[in-house]
Order: C-alpha cells, then sequence, then structure tokens
C-alpha cells in the first residue's frame, strides 16, 4: 500500500510520507505483536491471579468495576445508562459526570456476563495499551513517516510512555486513546477534501464516542488540534486554502455531535447528582519540573539504579507520573528539533507539546517540590470546563506529540543517508533515551473476598423493594472494596455511600462520595482508631435517622481493617444482634429498628460462630 499524501490528507499537516513501503503486511504484524507483547508484559502481575490480584490503586479499580457491571445491568436490565442508584442509594449516582466509560463497558457487557467484572476489568486494560499503540502506529505509518520502523518506535512510545504506564494504574478510560489518532487522521483528511457530509460524519462518530470514554481526553485533543491547525495557518500559508473544507466538515460534525449529545450532556451538568468544577485542590495536581530529568517508578531505570538515585520528582500521586521523560531523552529531542528546525510543521508541533507542558505545571512551577514562580494554569483553572480539568494530565498532549517526533526524527535521518558512523550514533542516542523508561510490570496488591452473601440470594429476605444495604462501614475512597464486591455480585443489590463525584463541595464543586452523616462518620472513626466511643441514646436516634434516609433494610461487615470492633460497635449502637454468615462476614437485619417492623422471618444463616 502506497503512502498517498492528498488521500491521507498530509498536505495539509505537512507531514508527508516520501515513498511506497516494501512488505507492509508484516511490518503491520510486526507492530501488532509488539503492541500485545507491551500490553501482556505490563499487565502481568494481574494476569497471573485474576480474582485473587487488583492494581495498587485499588480505589479506582473498584469504581472501574462497579461500572463495568453498570454496563452490564443497562444491556441485560434496561437500568438508566446515564444514572445508577446501585451506588449512594437512594440518591444515586451521575454515571456521565463519573468516569462510567459507557462507550466501552456497554460493548463488553457480554464479556462482563459471562466471566465477570475482575476479567473485564483486565482485558480491558490490556486492549487499551495494545490497541491505542495499533492506532498510533497506523497513523504514523501511513501519514506521517515512510519507514516503518520509525513510525513503531513513536507509537511504541505514545502507547507505553511513562505517563500511559502510571494511568495504567486503574486509569483504562485515559490509557484507552486509541480513537485519538483517529480523530487526529480524520481532521487532516478533512482538510484535504471536500467532501465536508462524509468527513463530518465519519468525524461525529468518533467524538461522540471518545465522550463515552473520557471527555478529558477528547477536551485535550481538540485544543491541540485547534492550536496545532491555527499555528500551522501562520507559519505555512500554503496550507490556508485548508481551512475552508475544514471549517465545513467540522460543521457538519458539530450538528451531528451537538445533537446526540445533547441529552447525555445536560444530564451531566444540570442532571440528577450534578456538580460543577472540582475541588480546589486539583489545580495543584501539576507536574514538577525535575520529573523531566528522572525516571518514572515503573520504569526499567528506576528497577535498575539504587534508591537514592532512581528516586523520581515529587508527583501529584502514582497514577500522574506524566513527564517523567528522563535527560537523555529530553536532550535527544531537544536536538532533534535543532536538527529538524528548517520543518515549519516540526516547529509548530514542538510548540504544542511546550505550551501543554508548561500548562501541566498546575498554578505553580516547581522544583523537587519547591515552588519557583507562578504557573500560566493559574488564569485559567477556575473557567468553566477546565476547572475539572486535572492540570498534570494536560502533558498526554506532549507524551504524544514526542512520538510523532521521536518518529519524525528517526525517518529524516534514515532518508538522509547518513553515514554509518553517524547512523550508529543516532541508533545508541535513540536506545540510552528509550530504554531507561522501558515499563516494569504494573505492581499488584491481593484482593479481599466478596462476602458470599452478597451473591448466595439470602440477603433477598432482608432487603424489600425499595430498599438496599449498607456496609460497616460504607464505602468511600479509603474503604473502596464494596463497590468491588457489589458489582462482582451483579449489581444485585443497591448500597448506600461509595467512592464516586457527587455535590457536596463548596459552591457546588463535586467531592468523591457523599456528604457526611453523623452514622457513616462514627464507622469511620471507630475503623481508624479501634475505639469506640460512649454510645447515647441520642446517637442511636441520629444512626437510626440516618439508616431511614438511606432506606437500609440491613447492614452487612465484610473483610476490612478491626472487623471485630466494628461488630461490637455496631450491635452497641443499634442493639441489634448481627447474624453469622461465614468467614468474616456478618447480616444486620435493622428493619425492626429503622421502620418498626421485622418483615418476613430472616433465614438461619449457615456457618459456625467464631
Amino acid at each position: 500500500m502506497t503512502a498517498d499524501p492528498v488521500k491521507h490528507g498530509s498536505a495539509a499537516s505537512g507531514l508527508q510520507p516520501r515513498a511506497p513501503v516494501r512488505h507492509r503486511g508484516r511490518w503491520d504484524a510486526a507492530a501488532a505483536a509488539v503492541m500485545s507483547t507491551g500490553a501482556l508484559t505490563v499487565t502481568w502481575n494481574l494476569s497471573r491471579d485474576v480474582p485473587g490480584t487488583m492494581n495498587v490503586n485499588f480505589a479506582d479499580q473498584h469504581q472501574f468495576e462497579f461500572f463495568l457491571a453498570h454496563g452490564l445491568a443497562v444491556v441485560r436490565d434496561g437500568q438508566h445508562p446515564l444514572h445508577t442508584t446501585a451506588m449512594n442509594f437512594p440518591d444515586g449516582v451521575n454515571a456521565m459526570a463519573n468516569t462510567s466509560v459507557l462507550g466501552l463497558s456497554l460493548l463488553l457487557s457480554p464479556l462482563t456476563m459471562t466471566l465477570g467484572t475482575h476479567t473485564t476489568f483486565l482485558v480491558l486494560l490490556v486492549l487499551a495499551f495494545a490497541v491505542t499503540g495499533a492506532t498510533w502506529y497506523a497513523l504514523l505509518s501511513r501519514l506521517v513517516v515512510a519507514s516503518p520502523a520509525a513510525a513503531l518506535v513513536g507509537a511504541a512510545w505514545c502507547a507505553f510512555a511513562p505517563a500511559m504506564v502510571s494511568h495504567g494504574n486503574a486509569h483504562p478510560n485515559i490509557v484507552g486513546q486509541f480513537l485519538v489518532p483517529l480523530i487526529v487522521w480524520q481532521v487532516l483528511r478533512a482538510a484535504n477534501r471536500r467532501r465536508p457530509w462524509r468527513d463530518g460524519t465519519i468525524l461525529a462518530v468518533l467524538v461522540i464516542w471518545q465522550s463515552f470514554i473520557n471527555e478529558e481526553i477528547l477536551l485535550f485533543t481538540a485544543l491541540a488540534l485547534g492550536l496545532f491547525t491555527g499555528l500551522a495557518a501562520v507559519m505555512r500559508p500554503d496550507l490556508r486554502a485548508s481551512a475552508r473544507p475544514l471549517l465545513a466538515a467540522l460543521t457538519v460534525t458539530g450538528l451531528i455531535a451537538g445533537t446526540a449529545l445533547a441529552y447525555p450532556l445536560w444530564w451531566q451538568f444540570a442532571g440528577p447528582q450534578a456538580y460543577h468544577g472540582l475541588g480546589e485542590h486539583i489545580p495543584t495536581y501539576g507536574n514538577d519540573l525535575g520529573s523531566l530529568f528522572t525516571y518514572s517508578t515503573q520504569s526499567l531505570a528506576s528497577a535498575a539504579l539504587p534508591e537514592q538515585l532512581a528516586t523520581p520528582a515529587p508527583a501529584p500521586n502514582e497514577t500522574e507520573e506524566t513527564t517523567y521523560f528522563g535527560l537523555p531523552l529530553t536532550l535527544l529531542l531537544l536536538g532533534l528539533v535543532w536538527r529538524m528546525r528548517r520543518e515549519r510543521t516540526v516547529l509548530v508541533l514542538a510548540a504544542v507539546a511546550g505550551l501543554f507542558l508548561v500548562l501541566s505545571f498546575g498554578i505553580e512551577v516547581s522544583w523537587w517540590g519547591r515552588p519557583l514562580l507562578a504557573g500560566p494554569w493559574r488564569a485559567v483553572a477556575g473557567l468553566p470546563i477546565l476547572d475539572s480539568v486535572v492540570p498534570a494530565r494536560l502533558a498526554l498532549v506532549t507524551v504524544a506529540v514526542v512520538g510523532v517526533l521521536l518518529a519524525l526524527g528517526a525517518e529524516r535521518a534514515a532518508s538522509a543517508g547518513l553515514p554509518r558512523r553517524s547512523a550508529v550514533a543516532l541508533l545508541a542516542a535513540y536506545a540510552v533515551a528509550l530504554l531507561p523508561a522501558v515499563p516494569t510490570p504494573l505492581e499488584t496488591l491481593r484482593r479481599h473476598p466478596a462476602p458470599a452473601v452478597l451473591s448466595s440470594g439470602v440477603l433477598d429476605a432482608y432487603v424489600g423493594a425499595g430498599h438496599g444495604i449498607m456496609f460497616v462501614p460504607p464505602a468511600r475512597y479509603a474503604v473502596p472494596e464494596p463497590m468491588g464486591w457489589l458489582a462482582e455480585g451483579g449489581l444485585r443489590y443497591r448500597m448506600a455511600g461509595g467512592y464516586f463525584l457527587g455535590p457536596g463541595g463548596v459552591g457546588g464543586r463535586g467531592i468523591p462520595a457523599a456528604p457526611a452523616r453523623f452514622f457513616d462518620t462514627w464507622l469511620y472513626e471507630v475503623r481508624r482508631t479501634g475505639r469506640v466511643p460512649p454510645i447515647t441514646a441520642e446517637q442511636r436516634a441520629q444512626a437510626v435517622a440516618d439508616l431511614r434516609r438511606w432506606r437500609v433494610d440491613a447492614l452487612v461487615l465484610g473483610p476490612t481493617k478491626r472487623p471485630g470492633r466494628l461488630r461490637a460497635a455496631v450491635t452497641r449502637l443499634l442493639g441489634v444482634t448481627p447474624q453469622y454468615t461465614g468467614g468474616t462476614s456478618w447480616v444486620w437485619d435493622v428493619r425492626l429498628l429503622v421502620w418498626g417492623r421485622a418483615g418476613d422471618a430472616a433465614p438461619v444463616l449457615p456457618g459456625k460462630v467464631p
């Protein structure tokens, strides 16, 4: 297959492959093998014991497994796709305003139904890495460079850069950027053809699909493309003729995507449990300037070097190690841009990468945690939509552009016919720059098994129609296991509490939990300290009022920290004796206490009380 600049829209971008490629099929197969091998390697620790292990970012994995189960409930039971009451009952959760990944969970629902949420999450993460790498390879090899080897280098970076592996810690919605290269490709095609309805419709489908995977990535892609095309038009007058067909196609895209997304977006920003912006601490989640010169924790360099040499610069958290390029790669990129400085498109790419990198520092630029000066993100952090952006993630655009520059640098050097010594030096420079950043398998933790009572049907005798259960303590970020347990049981019951984004912050901002009440606060304190405070009649009344507010019929204690203390505390506070359900699990029937009725006789639960 030849690389046709007109057909693929490369004339609009200034990225023009120079010659047909022999053995295209073999290179495509090699690229697929590299991406698949890389994805399986990174997720190896998770795949060794799927039911018994989970990501170190276990809170987010439990949340994603919950939303995978929600996708199955939408397909199987006809549940509302944009809202669920299986968590934060009875108010529920605005799924459109959370990372519900409906664009993936609905497609994977047959797998979830047959193999369960644990396996589906692993498959999703593997596919996110592999398919993202494959689509970047397709874009680079068909549109940007003539050398498949150069395209493979750039695509492998785009899929397995430290930022991507860091988000492999239970963020498949961010790792799964497989639509981004297709969106870029379609925009460049639209700029070079006069088929606005066809090109605009295809682009609209991609935009709609990406909206139901991750809106933040879609926003970054739109901003980066807008900046790229604007700068390219300024620096390349010969490209200005592409403006009219591109605007025509984008108009069609806006009409179709705007119509299709109008109701979901209304639900997200004005529907039940909507919120407006994230917490005021989010703009502080910026990248540290020192991270450009150190390596991430999930890299060969960090694994091989002594601890005092491998310590990376500070990051917002373990899933936001976005800009850990290392000094050799940083120097290589500067050298490549300098070498290709006469190509205006390369300068535009470098400008886009640099701007998003600077913005990713957040509201202040820091060096190894020490503030240096105010960051430009401070000026826009409070604007609508942008107030929900994690600034460190803006560097994901930089990461993608780095992949393009790596491919261009390798291809330009190869086509220049470098002397053997220079070619070897360049190859060595790429190896020194990239090999230390090769990822190591993601770290894992042991998973607590779900209480059998959630899937055995025993709780059916306790929980009436329109009522739910509450775990002891209720699920939230620090205690996320109940979400995974509920998902594992197919969302058979609805639970109070949860780890999600909902209203409750200052000025209508989102917080990662329901507003606290007496009973859940009391339970968390007992779990944290192991101390049971003096119990009064007023406290019991408050607890009962909270249970009535949450419409709870039964409390469930599963594997958790200080289970004995929690069981004794709840029994003393409520005056209700729990029934043992096996393992470390207990159930309190609180219908008589909360509603003044006992309901049907509770079943005799099996198991010998320890």
